[in-house]
């Protein structure tokens, strides 16, 4: 939990109340500073199967204060096993607990993650207005002018862009950087009941399209597998969807063989082609800021998406409770920030084309267990 106390700002508006917008709002709330959360979607709703949870990102939500729902809600297991396609054992990913009473890995569902931040985000009485986003900001020396999507308008010592990969404050505030870049990949998800004896996290390589299993809760897990992406006219309707995954697990063994075995039509299936983005420096302008996939979208390879964006909300908050004046936290936020979140992206992508090149397994292993180990520096 937070104590340094913010004095540079009194207020903020996070734009955004996705996974980094909540981390923001909750980090500058707890440091004292007025803050207001505002969120396109009218319900605040968060779609998706699960989500994997590594040590880094427990340990971003135990810096957080929220460690124990995440642990009471979730699935914690300490290893990772990686296997050939066909179900055979290669060897366990050395995964060390990086802090003391804190899991080596873990998932949860994504609503489920959601509604933990968003029970935190009450509790610190953060007014929260949905259905609303900005379409204009005018910056000046002590604040920003805000004009809201209803008419509406405010005023705010600081701006917080976590409004997801397609970022209306980006498109408004900073004209130079640009949309994510395709990586020629998609992404393959469902969720489904535990198998029998699943016990850790499992990965499976070796074959076009690598997969890879996580638990959720007690009796849920969910599975994503990663093909090369095609262009196509109209989206995959859901029985498409069902066959199409079905099909693409002929080959595996293990426990996805039994996913493959056992989904149904009732099963939640998804698929979405992936892109990432480094966007370039500097990640500011004046008093407003990104974070989260506003500025540092990343593919699902890491599983580190939602703890880069918890990272940088506690880093800006950090920062901004340490510096005299908002120019000098937001240089150091973005200098704590930028080349971390720039490995976790090259890194994911670079596994996406080893893939992509039916490069051998030890070599995905290899970059992925490497990232992984820098991933466990302090941020």
């Amino acid at each position: 939990m937070a104590e340094d106390h913010i004095e540079s700002i009194a207020t903020a508006l996070v734009v955004g109340g996705g996974i980094g917008g909540m981390a923001s709002a909750i980090s500058l709330a707890e440091r004292g500073v007025r803050t207001e959360l505002i969120d396109l979607d009218p319900e605040w709703r968060v779609y998706g199967a699960g989500i994997t949870i590594t040590g880094p990102t427990l340990r971003a939500y135990r810096r957080l204060g929220l460690l124990e729902p995440v642990k009471m809600a979730g699935a914690i297991t300490n290893r990772t096993r990686l296997f050939r396609f066909d179900g055979t054992h290669m060897h366990d990913l050395d995964e060390p607990v990086i802090e003391e009473g804190l899991p080596a890995t873990g998932g949860i569902m994504r609503p489920v993650l959601h509604r933990i931040m968003q029970d935190r985000v009450r509790e610190l009485a953060i007014p929260v207005r949905l259905g609303l986003t900005v379409t204009a900001l005018d910056n000046d020396a002590d604040g920003v002018d805000v004009t809201f999507s209803d008419g509406g308008a405010g005023r705010f010592d600081l701006v917080v862009g976590a409004d997801s990969v397609s970022s209306g404050v980006r498109a408004i505030a900073f004209p130079h950087m640009g949309p994510p870049r395709p990586t020629g990949q998609g992404c393959w998800r469902i969720s489904i009941a535990k198998p029998p004896g699943l016990d850790a996290g499992e990965f499976y390589l070796g074959h076009d399209n690598p997969c890879g299993i996580t638990a959720c809760g007690p009796d849920s897990v969910y599975m994503w597998m990663l093909t090369r992406h095609e262009d196509r006219e109209a989206f995959m309707s859901e029985e498409e969807l069902f066959s199409t995954l079905k099909g693409l697990l002929a080959d595996f063994g293990g426990n996805a063989g039994w996913i493959r075995d056992n989904m149904t039509r009732e099963n939640w299936i998804n698929y979405r082609p992936l892109a990432a983005a480094l966007q370039p420096r500097p990640w500011s302008n004046g008093r407003i800021v990104l974070l989260g996939d506003a500025v540092h979208a990343t593919t699902p390879h890491l599983a580190s998406g939602a703890g880069m964006a918890v990272e940088s909300g506690i880093v800006l908050a950090e920062e901004l409770a340490k510096a005299a004046d908002v120019a000098t936290a937001l240089a150091a936020y973005e200098e704590r920030r930028y080349d971390r979140c720039r490995d976790i992206i090259e890194s994911s992508v670079g596994i996406g084309r080893l893939q992509l090149a039916h490069r051998p397994p030890q070599e995905h292993a290899a970059l992925l267990e490497g990232a992984l180990s820098r991933l466990n520096d302090p941020f």
